[in-house]
């Protein structure tokens, strides 16, 4: 019998992310009024880094009046293609960049640099009356390839078979960051099944799950509500079963842990650090750990 951990603070941090370009902006307690004078930004991207993004924006336009700092969703691939394109200042992502987007901005001259502001535990849900609410990155690795398709050819914790239910898996659709983490780290880069149904936005996920019993899908931890049912994961290290926490993403027990990045423009890292600063600043962490994520 496989265990469950409920709560618990191993006290093992995970590392801050890569050291070059990297977390380039230095921290700052607050940001001034002068600072963010004038200053307008354009935030577009990732679907889990856009609740941070907002609530980082609210703050600091209220301690900055006349800064003026806008923010959209619609999937990391967007906020990249939007960088490229010059219709946004800074790319939410939470993924790295992969070859096409590298190249495309070698092609154009374009010099990127990046910032780790906050950590998330990618959380797997399941619909709350569906009892398999503990799973094996190996399981997940079956359901999304198609190769099980009821519940009942899975095993739970103690050995027992799911319910004779159909599995309904959905996920981000393709130009989304969680998509492409979700397929290289639970799938192994093993193609998703054609009965996998590709929704919009990681809050369609969330409805979609808590209407269908049968369904399951994976979501930023930020989004975790009462309409689903968060699955504990399996760590083949310990072999406890860990619930995607803030905690437990913090200690490194929870094994699908991801950085959440801003990309921008090397050129313009200067006017954009006053909102940067801001967001590395005590805090600016202090948000990203109030909406759910888990701060540097």
């Amino acid at each position: 019998m496989k265990k469950t951990i409920l709560w618990a603070s191993l006290g093992l941090m995970i590392a801050c992310g890569p050291s070059d370009s990297t977390n380039s902006a230095e921290s700052s307690t607050s940001s001034s009024s002068s600072a963010g004078k004038g200053l307008n930004i354009t935030i577009k991207g990732s679907d889990t880094v856009l609740p941070v993004s907002q609530k980082e924006r609210n703050r600091f336009m209220e301690l900055n009046p006349e800064a003026n700092v806008q923010v959209v969703g619609g999937g990391s691939g967007v906020g990249i293609a939007a960088l490229i394109n010059n219709t946004t200042d800074i790319a939410m992502v939470s993924r790295d960049l992969n070859y096409q987007e590298k190249n495309s901005l070698a092609l154009l001259g374009k010099t990127t640099e990046r910032v780790v502001l906050a950590y998330d535990a990618l959380a797997v849900v399941v619909n709350p009356n569906n009892p398999m609410q503990q799973l094996s990155i190996k399981q997940l690795e079956l359901i999304y390839t198609g190769k099980v398709q009821n519940w009942n050819e899975l095993e739970d914790a103690d050995g027992n078979p799911g319910p004779d239910m159909t599995i309904i898996p959905y996920s981000r659709e393709t130009s989304s960051g969680t998509y492409e983490y979700f397929k290289e780290v639970a799938m192994h880069d093993r193609e998703y099944a054609p009965n996998v149904l590709k929704v919009p936005s990681t809050q369609s996920i969330v409805t979609s799950v808590g209407e269908t019993e049968g369904a399951i899908g994976y979501i930023g931890v930020a989004y975790i509500s009462d309409e689903v049912a968060a699955v504990s994961i399996l760590n083949k290290a310990t072999e406890y079963y860990i619930e995607p926490t803030v905690n437990f993403a913090q200690d490194n027990t929870y094994p699908i842990v991801r950085p959440l990045y801003y990309f921008f423009l090397q050129e313009d890292t200067d006017r954009l650090k006053p909102f940067l600063d801001f967001i590395l600043s005590e805090e600016g962490q202090a948000i990203i750990k109030e909406v759910g994520y888990v701060p540097l």
